[in-house]
């Protein structure tokens, strides 16, 4: 039955169910470290994941269990793994395919987090990162080397919001047997479910909009079961990048409301960029649910919303979008996204500040880009405070 659920309910049913003891509707929090066993031949068979089970809290914990499965449904995959942080899920479905000597070709509009793992711990290991334009497909099959072990690609991107074909990008890939990493932060199972199109893995900052609340950091990876098997044992437990019971409570929580919340964010933010794109302060303004977005189209037909985020350029340049955001009162300065609060950041110096400034332009975000995560407060409210911080500035239409 569960399979012809929509994804309300999905969200708030799949893998959970009143506990057979208790009967408390609310997932158990079970922070162990230690578990027993009835017998030394159980214990071998939990260790070597013959038996599913917990042996020791750095490899896991049942109300951990519980999320990986929910958002394995939710996904479409065979099974999940959740880890410490966004960043630790980049991390582990990288390292599971790279090794000295490999090469692996990422979007050139990645996240600022992403960049610098490759550009500084990756290739301390001799993993080389080729940074393509993933637009353009013949520019991803010319980037291919005989050492290529993966293509990771985030769409729609941080902070440009351009996005990629990912059925396009998986006919590549699997041409090439390579395999196909996505980050899903900004879409979540809601609105992109991106193995149905095509990909092999799909990663989430479970921090953002799965827990939604602003309040646990949390990471996932989805996959194929074998390969989920292979970083939990070899990867998340041995790099001790577990995800804490509370932690996973928090976010189980936070999954019930995902679909209504979400919803509220795409309404808000289309009438934020609708706003926005109409205002004479407002040089550009990047939202997929825009006619003027050059991949409107693409959006419509491989994205099942448009998103809570919304970045545009302030006429003038930097100086006037670091005034812009100053001046702001409702709105939060903050590094973080897909919470109830609009948060606001300037991504050039504050989440890719990694980025060489010379290289800023390559990578698609001009000096002056403001992005700005839309909350679920009213749009009237929020519209106002934005107008109010653009009738502050000097510059003159």
């Amino acid at each position: 039955m569960s399979k012809d659920w929509n994804f309300n309910t999905r969200a708030v049913h799949l893998e959970q169910t009143p506990d057979e003891k208790t009967r408390v509707v609310s997932e158990p929090i079970v922070p162990a470290v230690a578990y027993s066993f009835k017998d030394a031949d159980e214990a071998a068979a939990v260790v070597s994941g013959e038996m599913e089970g917990v042996y020791y809290g750095r490899y896991g914990n049942p109300t951990t269990r519980t999320l990986e499965k929910k958002i394995a449904a939710l996904e479409g995959a065979e099974d999940a793994l959740g880890v410490s942080s966004g960043m630790a899920a980049i991390s582990i479905a990288l390292l599971a395919f790279l090794k000295h000597g490999d090469h692996v070709i990422v979007t050139k509009d990645v996240y600022g987090g992403t960049h610098k793992f490759l550009t500084n711990f990756a290739v301390r290991y001799g993993i080389e990162a080729e940074f393509v334009d993933c637009t353009d497909v013949d520019a991803i099959e010319k980037a291919i080397l005989p050492n290529t072990k993966a293509i990771y690609i985030e769409t729609p991107s941080n902070p440009g919001l351009c996005l990629i074909d990912i059925e396009a990008v998986s006919n590549i890939s699997r041409a090439h047997g390579l395999p196909l990493i996505i980050d899903n932060t900004f879409m979540t199972p809601c609105l992109q479910t991106p193995l149905d199109l095509g990909a092999d893995v799909v990663i989430h900052s479970a921090t953002k909009y799965l827990n939604g609340h602003g309040d646990a950091i949390a990471g996932f990876v989805c996959a194929d079961q074998e390969m989920i098997q292979r970083m939990h044992k070899d990867f998340m437990g041995d790099l001790g990048q577990p995800l804490n019971a509370w932690e996973s409570f928090l976010i189980l929580r936070g999954i019930k409301t995902l679909g209504i919340r979400v919803e509220k964010h795409c309404e808000n933010a289309q009438k934020v960029a609708e706003f926005l794109e109409n205002h004479p302060l407002v040089e550009q303004v990047y939202y997929p649910g825009l006619a003027s977005h050059p991949q409107h189209a693409l959006a419509k037909r491989q994205m099942r919303g448009m998103g809570g985020i919304v970045s545009f350029e302030i006429k003038g340049g930097v100086e006037e979008g670091k005034k812009f955001i100053s001046l702001l009162e409702l709105a939060m300065i903050s590094f973080s996204l897909g919470d109830p609060e609009t948060l606001v950041q300037h991504p050039a110096s504050m989440t890719h500040s990694s980025i060489p400034e010379d290289e800023l332009k390559f990578f698609g975000i001009s000096k002056g880009l403001i992005r700005l995560s839309v909350g679920l407060e009213d749009a009237v409210d929020i519209i106002a405070d934005i107008e109010q911080a653009l009738i502050k500035l000097p510059v003159k239409v």
